[in-house]
């Protein structure tokens, strides 16, 4: 129960607010390092380094400088990086069947930093719009609908290969009904035990992730398409709470939600009602707006950028998928040592 408050001007709220110290001593949720996940774009090649036009300061690396920018990460105290491979056209098909290839761009990567940097959490997205000729999340049929259950078994396959080369988390974000059971299973039977699975539970159909598609190569292959059919509908937040119930009861050990800010009455709903490993990506979209802002002055970026991220805490999650993992984790040392 919540003590009664005294009347004014016995009770001056602002009386806690006046110094640094007492500021301190009264803050209810702290942002660290240990809260952020670093996502990469790995593509072919080596020593490359491609800036993505719609998110300053993003890039498209070869595995050579990925495990460069992990060791950064590493050393900054972020506990995890996300792979989005960058595949190239000639390798997509309306199959996806390169996803599951074991020498594939994103099980070589794992490989790589596993060897390199074994103490990086490593977490794969389980998905095969990059993969695909159309750009959608799976395998469609004659009119152009994603099948599920076929679908279904190709993520199975790619998230075994995604195991067997050694990732911690496999992070399936297609939305289709079922994967996450079957994936357990497959997991379970290949004596992975230990893989743990990130559900994107929660994954709108959300006009925010413009800068992502530009970056992986899928808006050309989507085009007009929509992905409306499998991920939600912005207007729902009762729906997100079956979703986030279905996949934890299918053995998923986390939950995503996607995207970050305009969704946190979601991420908190789910938080509060299933009290398991909560997620939030602050999406491209939300990335590319800061940026833009900050660089035509018009916003702080590192204030705008650490309340964002903080708002994020505060709503539920335990940890942040953003492209500012990087930067927050340097202001954030700066601070502690300031």
């Amino acid at each position: 129960m919540t003590a009664p408050i005294a009347p004014y001007p016995a009770s001056r709220p602002r009386r806690m607010r006046r110094d640094a110290f007492s500021r301190r001593l009264m803050r209810e949720h702290r942002l660290s390092a240990d809260d952020l996940i670093l996502p990469v774009f790995v593509t072919e090649g080596e020593g490359v380094r491609e800036p993505v036009p719609s998110m300053p300061g993003v890039e498209r690396v070869s595995i050579d400088q990925l495990l460069v920018d992990a060791a950064t990460g590493h050393r900054l105290g972020i506990p995890a990086l996300a792979l989005f491979p960058v595949v190239p056209g000639q390798k997509k098909s309306l199959d996806a069947a390169e996803a599951w290839n074991p020498e594939g761009l994103a099980q070589r990567a794992v490989r790589a930093l596993k060897a390199e940097l074994p103490q990086l959490g490593v977490i794969t997205d389980v998905a095969l719009d990059p993969f695909t000729t159309h750009g959608q999340d799976g395998i469609i049929d004659d009119d152009g609908y994603v099948v599920n259950d076929i679908t279904v078994e190709a993520l199975v396959r790619q998230a075994r290969s995604h195991a067997a080369a050694g990732a911690d988390v496999v992070a399936p974000s297609d939305m289709m009904d079922g994967r996450i059971g079957a994936i357990r299973n497959a997991l379970e039977d290949d004596g992975q035990v230990h893989t743990r699975i990130l559900a994107y539970s929660a994954k709108y159909a959300s006009a925010f992730y413009g800068p992502f598609r530009d970056a992986v190569g899928s808006a050309g292959n989507l085009g007009r398409g929509s992905k409306e059919t499998y991920q939600m509908d912005p207007a729902n937040g009762e729906e997100a709470l079956h979703e986030v119930a279905a996949d934890l009861a299918e053995g998923a050990d986390m939950v995503m939600i996607k995207p970050g800010m305009p969704y946190l009455d979601v991420v908190h709903r789910i938080r509060e009602r299933f009290q398991r490993p909560t997620f939030v990506y602050h999406v491209s979209g939300e990335y590319a707006m800061l940026k833009a802002a900050a660089e035509r002055g018009w916003l702080d970026e590192r204030a705008c950028v650490l309340e964002a991220l903080t708002g994020m805490k505060r709503a539920g999650a335990d940890g942040i998928l953003t492209y500012y993992a990087r930067a927050a984790a340097e202001w954030l040392a700066e601070d502690a040592t300031s």
